[in-house]
């Protein structure tokens, strides 16, 4: 199964082959004029330079192919060249049956089962998660959603900063203090003692990290700490591994609000022991060499247009660093999963960064150029003054918090639109924080990956508008409806049970929309867009919005128009479910 676009570029390709041109020529996509035609074809005027004639010549010749074809109600040539194509309402309902009848709604699965490592997330052990962690974990995880639907077998990885010098900071402040049973102590299966301990560091650490910052010999003492926690030591150690499993408690619980899902938690520790062995074997290979007694990779390039510094392996004091960290981990990967794909989803900032390590990992075969090294950066989520997002009082502001907001605001609209008003209460809990998680996360999604956008939850959880809540409501509706001719013995025409038969004139720009998914599928899965599915979901809202509204649905007396109607209907909730899950929103059954 394809798109129906991707078919008629198959017949198309074939009328230029048979006019003597190149089949290439032949792609066919959906009309920009939607007034003028349902397709288009612009491939005449590059035809025409190769046959060395006129554009529209050329466009007739092949027109007059097509025109013989049962398929088409209308082949027309457009100024230069353009070739316009309607469809006859059968072929649009042959297509559309068809796809009601497939489980993956006519989307090929593009990948044979190849692993592909994902790291997003990033969050730090010991500190609370914070709005900075929001986007690398929700378009993490949406793009982890897109591969595996494409058939790939994903592998998300949390990549958590887990040991790095703010635990020596932490661990050196609690034993100069006396205090390291508060770590060493915590009951593991107490909600309580867990809840306790990570308080205590988030208060802990702003005052001992501002206190190592102004006091040398403090500093030393936490690098000190560091390297003895590294060197796994008691009882720094053994503080690491009760913080980590406290902080991965807590990870668990914000994630899981989000519906974010890792199937990884690693983080750079699992990959110290890689490091030597790799820093040695780069550098008797003649990869890494000694820089003013650290130890680099040279990466730049002859044609480089802007300067790109050496990978810094090993700093001069001995001590390992994220470039040596991310170095191993890329090891560590291709070690483990010998995956064809591996995507960072980090703050675009860090583009540079991994430009150094993707070409250090080239350069000592640690990554063969079969596979695949992407960096899918991303833009920062700002507040009304454009500046990255903090509270009032100027803090960044807790995950949990945002969540917080998010239901207590969702909570409210349900209120003013009336809507969940007679459901039991924790069936009405559970929908306001659907709500405020599809408002939360579309509001993130629906922008190019690449660039910032302003946070505004009041404009996130409305009703109205392209936002998730809107979605959910319009996916919401068409469950009333279906459940409604259900009830009322009409023939609901779902997956497997008939075919589309009949279209009344407004009812095709629902059909033709509904054909385009695959192509928008693979738009963004290719290039790692999620927001290419945001605005096909809000587009298919809207124009499902006006064919009930303008349609006759239970109500039309025509039994099987009433049928086709109801199938389109099931077929725009089964779109809409889709796209909403591989955002990782989750559609209510009722509001």
């Amino acid at each position: 199964m394809t798109s129906l676009a991707s078919k008629l570029t198959v017949i198309v390709s074939a009328a230029f082959e048979e006019a003597g041109l190149p089949a290439d020529l032949g792609l066919v996509r959906v009309s920009d004029r939607p007034d003028l035609a349902q397709f288009q074809c612009n491939g005449a005027m590059a035809a025409a330079k190769v046959a060395k004639k006129n554009p529209r010549a050329v466009a007739e010749e092949v027109a007059g192919r097509l025109k013989a074809r049962g398929e088409f109600a209308k082949v027309e040539i457009a100024g230069p060249g353009f070739i316009n194509i309607d469809l006859t309402p059968e072929a649009i309902a042959g297509h559309l049956s068809a796809m009601a009848t497939d489980a993956r709604l006519s989307v090929p699965e593009m990948a044979q089962g190849e692993t592909v490592v994902l790291d997003y997330g990033g969050p730090n052990i010991a500190k609370p998660m914070h709005v900075g962690h929001l986007r690398a974990g929700i378009i993490g995880d949406t793009l982890r959603r897109i591969m595996a639907f494409a058939g790939y077998k994903t592998l998300g990885d949390v990549h958590m900063g887990d040991w790095g010098t703010h635990l020596g900071i932490l661990f050196n402040d609690y034993i100069r203090s006396g205090e390291q049973d508060k770590v060493l102590k915590v009951d593991l299966d107490d909600p309580a003692s867990v809840s306790a301990l990570f308080e205590d560091m988030s208060e802990r650490y702003p005052r001992a990290s501002a206190a190592s910052k102004e006091d040398e010999a403090l500093r030393a003492q936490a690098q000190e700490a560091t390297l003895k926690m590294q060197n796994r030591e008691a009882p720094y150690y053994e503080m690491w591994q009760k913080v980590k499993a406290v902080s991965i408690v807590g990870m668990e619980r914000n994630y899981g609000m989000l519906n974010v899902h890792f199937d990884l938690w690693k983080g750079e520790a699992d990959v110290h022991d890689l490091i030597p062995p790799m820093v040695d074997d780069l550098k008797a290979r003649g990869y890494a060499v000694e820089s003013e007694g650290a130890i680099v990779v040279p990466v730049k390039r002859n044609e480089d247009k802007k300067e790109v510094p050496p990978l810094l392996l090993v700093k001069r004091d001995g001590a390992f660093i994220y470039g040596s960290t991310d170095l191993a981990t890329v090891v560590e990967r291709m070690q483990l999963y010998g995956p064809s794909k591996i995507i960072y989803v980090v703050d675009q900032r860090q583009g540079l960064h991994f430009e150094q390590v993707f070409r250090a990992a080239r350069m000592g075969g640690i990554a063969p150029d079969a596979v695949e090294l992407t960096f899918a950066g991303f833009g920062t989520m700002n507040g009304p003054d454009g500046k990255p997002f903090k509270t009032r009082a100027g803090g960044v502001l807790k995950l949990e918090d945002l969540i917080a907001m998010g239901v207590a605001k969702a909570t409210e609209r349900l209120n003013d639109a009336n809507l969940a008003k007679d459901m039991p209460e924790t069936e009405r809990a559970s929908i306001a924080h659907k709500v405020a998680v599809a408002a939360i996360k579309f509001a993130d999604l629906q922008n190019q990956r690449q660039a910032d956008y302003v946070f505004d939850i009041d404009r996130m959880v409305s009703f109205e508008g392209k936002t998730g809540p809107y979605l959910l409501y319009q996916a919401v509706r068409i469950k009333s409806l279906l459940r409604k001719a259900e009830s009322s013995g009409s023939e609901t025409r779902g997956f497997g049970n008939t075919e589309i038969q009949k279209f009344g004139d407004s009812d095709i720009p629902l059909a033709l929309l509904l054909c385009e998914l695959p192509d928008v599928f693979e738009g963004a899965l290719n290039n790692y867009t999620p927001h290419l599915l945001c605005e096909y979901a809000y587009r298919l809202a809207q124009t499902f919005s006006s064919f009930y509204n303008s349609c006759h649905i239970l109500s039309e007396e025509d039994e099987v128009l009433r049928g086709s109607r109801l199938t389109l209907c099931t077929l725009t909730l089964a779109q809409l479910e889709l796209v909403l899950s591989l955002l990782g929103i989750e559609v209510p059954d009722r509001m």
